[in-house]
């Protein structure tokens, strides 16, 4: 039996313009959170920059590390800590070259055993499982059960992410699975109450963790 925490690890919604700064501040205020991945589409890499600079300011002010979604190449001009790669987003190993050994990669990998071994021997830093719940973040066309996380901590040693529709509700299932990290993002900030009151309510979900 070895302890694993598991973390909180925000997306942002599409939308980060505005007053967006001031709640990612908010989140981030109220309680740990691991990592912030910059989730935007349909913008022009030097407006994503722009969008990106206040955002990553916050994040490194509170220590959390900020994950560009799918751009190798904005990852590299914004010097970001990492980069998060769908299925069609590119090599991973391409990534480690233009982004260096530090970087942090994550892979998509969907509801596949196959796909994240792959990713693994790819030197991915982490897979990603989803989605495990309905979600309206995104379209699903992969839908995963929690075994998977189970049987990937059984056997490798890589982190594993769990995406999709997660609340604090219904979080226990993923984190007893063994998920590393909750990728979460809708219930955050869609929350009736505010992000901070949502990432109050993990960091409560995320409390004391029993050993696996």
């Amino acid at each position: 039996m070895t302890t694993r925490t598991c973390q909180l690890y925000l997306i942002s919604p599409l939308d980060v313009g505005g007053d967006f700064p001031a709640r990612l501040e908010e989140a981030l205020s109220a309680a740990p959170v691991a990592a912030f991945q910059f989730r935007v589409k349909d913008v022009d890499q030097h407006a994503a920059a722009r969008l990106a600079e206040p955002l990553q300011a916050i994040c490194a002010a509170h220590d959390t590390a900020f994950i560009v979604n799918d751009d190798m190449a904005l990852a590299k001009r914004i010097g970001a800590d990492g980069v998060h790669l769908g299925q069609g987003d590119g090599d991973p190993k391409e990534a480690r070259r233009l982004l260096g050994p530090d970087a942090q990669i994550g892979i998509t990998c969907h509801a596949s055993r196959h796909l994240a071994m792959e990713a693994g021997e790819a030197g991915a830093d982490y897979v990603a499982f989803g989605a495990f719940f309905p979600t309206t973040t995104k379209v699903v066309e992969h839908h995963a059960d929690p075994e998977i996380l189970n049987w990937w901590q059984g056997l490798f040693e890589l982190p594993c992410v769990a995406i999709g529709g997660i609340t604090p509700a219904n979080a226990d299932t993923l984190i007893a699975a063994g998920a590393d990290f909750l990728a979460v993002s809708a219930a955050v900030w869609q929350h009736p109450d505010g992000p901070a009151a949502a990432v109050r309510l993990f960091a409560e979900t995320l409390g004391p963790q029993r050993a696996r």
